[in-house]
């Protein structure tokens, strides 16, 4: 493969969705630009909100959760759309921090559910939980390895955004098993989804 030319692949949800909250993104950017609030404390600050998430999550409000994530989750495109705004370097430090919470943050979340089905001694929502985490883990890794390898891997039915979805419509709906059974399943074919893709991207000829 060239890494200087780009796969065309389908914008994910996380595209579409950045491109069509620009009006609504923009101007709350330019406020937080006019008070010099950096893109770091945005960072960190979506980070705290899932540890109320999964507070909500480990004692069973599964509706005041859902609510909680619609309204904070879109934090996190904040940061990103604060750091160009204000020039920052695009792969500095800040892009890191931002990378790593994401991780910690989804660990996190996934704590509340761990947490609450310990409490109801229900091990096989423990596995599923388990799976849920871990398969959303090797989503984000998948493609964030591939990058750094010079490949493309963003496409797969259950990006972050996805997910995010999920969680929303089945914690609304208390119905949290449906959410992580979905999550534990779909996170691996989206794994699989971005190997196979890096993989097909590896055997084409170099230009």
């Amino acid at each position: 493969m060239n890494p200087d030319q780009p796969i065309k692949q389908r914008a994910t949800l996380t595209d579409q969705l950045r491109l069509r909250a620009k009006v609504i993104i923009d101007p709350i950017v330019d406020v937080l630009a006019r008070y010099k609030l950096g893109p770091d404390f945005l960072t960190v600050l979506g980070f705290l909100t899932h540890i109320f998430f999964a507070y909500l999550l480990a004692i069973g409000e599964f509706r005041w959760a859902a609510v909680a994530i619609a309204l904070l989750s879109p934090l996190d495109a904040l940061d990103g759309a604060l750091a160009r705004k204000l020039g920052r370097k695009q792969g500095g430090f800040g892009a890191f921090l931002d990378s790593t919470l994401d991780r910690l943050a989804e660990i996190v979340l996934f704590g509340g559910f761990i947490y609450y089905y310990y409490a109801q001694a229900d091990q096989t929502m423990l596995a599923v939980a388990y799976l849920a985490v871990t398969g959303s883990l090797m989503v984000s890794y998948a493609r964030s390895r591939a990058e750094a390898l010079g490949f493309e891997a963003k496409m797969g039915v259950l990006s972050r955004v996805e997910r995010y979805v999920v969680l929303v419509v089945f914690l609304a709906l208390e119905l949290p098993h449906i959410a992580l059974a979905i999550l534990a399943a779909f996170t691996y074919f989206t794994f699989f989804q971005r190997m196979w893709a890096v993989w097909q991207q590896s055997r084409e000829p170099n230009e």
